[in-house]
C-alpha cells in the first residue's frame, strides 16, 4: 500500500498539487484522473521519486520515501516496476534482452536464471514466440505486452503505469487493462495508473483518484462514478455523447417512478 498524506508541490512559485492526500491499495488498480493541468502527472512523478514535493509524506507501507537514506531509496527502487507511456523498449534489443534489462542491472541472477525470469515474464503476459523479435517487428499491443513483461521482471511490490493505453485501438486497450488488473490481484502489486482513458476507468477502476485543479476532488470506485454529483466529475468523464447516454441511461433507472 501506498499512503500519500498532505503533499504539496510548486514550480516558480505556483502551487500544482495542494495538500494531496489519498491511499493507493495492494492488490487493486488504483487509478489518477484528471484533465490535462490536474497534476496528476506531478503527482505520478513524486510517487516515482522524479520530483521532490516540499511539505507531506510518500508511505510505501510504511516507509517514508522523503525521509530515506540515499542507499534506502535505491533498495526501494529495486522494488518498483514501471510502464511508460510510449512502452520505452531498447530499439537495438530483442524482446528477451528487453524483458532481461532490469535483471541485468538490478538482480544477483545469474545468466541462464535470468533468462528463465525473463521467458517465464514473456509467457505470462502471452507474447510466446516472439522473444527473438524486436520491437520494430511487434504490433502496438505486443510492445504495450513486452513492457509489461520487463516491468514485471524483478517481482516489484509496486508498478506504476502512464497511459498504458496511449495509441491503442479500443479492443487491444481492454486486453492490456486486463492484463494489468490480472496481474496485479495475481502477484498482489500496489499497481497506480495515471490515465486518461475513460473506458479504463469504467472497466478496471477499483480505486479512482480525481484531481482537479491540483487538490482531490473525488474518490470512488468504478460503480460509484456513474452516479456522483461532482459536476466537474461528470463534466470530465462523460465529455463523449456516449458516456453521456450511458449515464443518463442509469440515472433513469435508479429514478423512482
Amino acid at each position: 500500500m501506498i499512503q500519500v498524506n498532505n503533499i504539496v508541490k510548486s514550480f516558480d512559485g505556483k502551487t500544482i498539487l495542494h495538500n494531496v492526500s489519498a491511499s493507493f491499495y495492494t492488490g487493486k488498480t488504483n487509478l489518477i484522473i484528471g484533465q490535462s493541468g490536474s497534476g496528476k502527472t506531478v503527482l505520478m512523478k513524486c510517487l516515482v521519486g522524479l520530483q521532490r514535493p516540499e511539505e507531506g509524506q510518500i508511505l510505501f507501507d510504511g516507509r517514508n520515501l522523503l525521509t530515506m537514506t540515499e542507499q534506502q531509496t535505491k533498495s526501494l527502487r529495486k522494488e518498483i516496476g514501471m510502464l511508460f507511456q510510449g512502452s520505452a523498449l531498447f530499439d537495438s534489443e530483442t524482446v528477451l534482452g528487453n524483458v532481461m534489462f532490469p535483471l541485468v542491472m538490478f538482480s544477483d541472477m545469474t545468466p541462464a536464471e535470468m533468462r528463465d525470469r525473463a521467458q517465464f515474464c514473456i509467457d505470462r503476459v502471452n507474447l510466446s514466440g516472439s522473444e527473438n523479435k524486436y520491437p520494430s517487428e511487434l504490433s502496438g499491443g505486443m510492445q504495450k505486452r513486452a513492457a509489461i513483461a520487463r516491468a514485471i521482471s524483478l517481482n516489484p511490490k509496486y508498478l506504476f503505469c502512464d497511459e498504458p493505453n496511449s495509441g491503442l485501438d479500443p479492443k487491444t486497450s481492454i486486453v492490456i487493462d486486463e492484463l494489468l488488473q490480472d496481474i496485479t490481484r495475481e502477484y498482489a502489486i500496489t499497481t497506480i495508473i495515471n490515465t486518461h482513458d475513460m473506458n479504463s476507468v469504467l472497466g478496471i477502476g477499483e480505486n479512482i483518484i480525481y484531481l482537479n485543479k491540483g487538490n482531490v476532488d473525488w474518490i470512488g470506485d468504478k460503480s460509484q462514478i456513474y452516479t456522483t454529483e461532482n459536476s466537474a466529475l461528470n463534466d470530465f468523464v462523460f465529455a463523449t455523447r456516449l458516456f453521456k447516454e450511458v449515464r443518463t441511461y442509469i440515472n433513469s433507472e435508479h429514478t423512482p417512478t
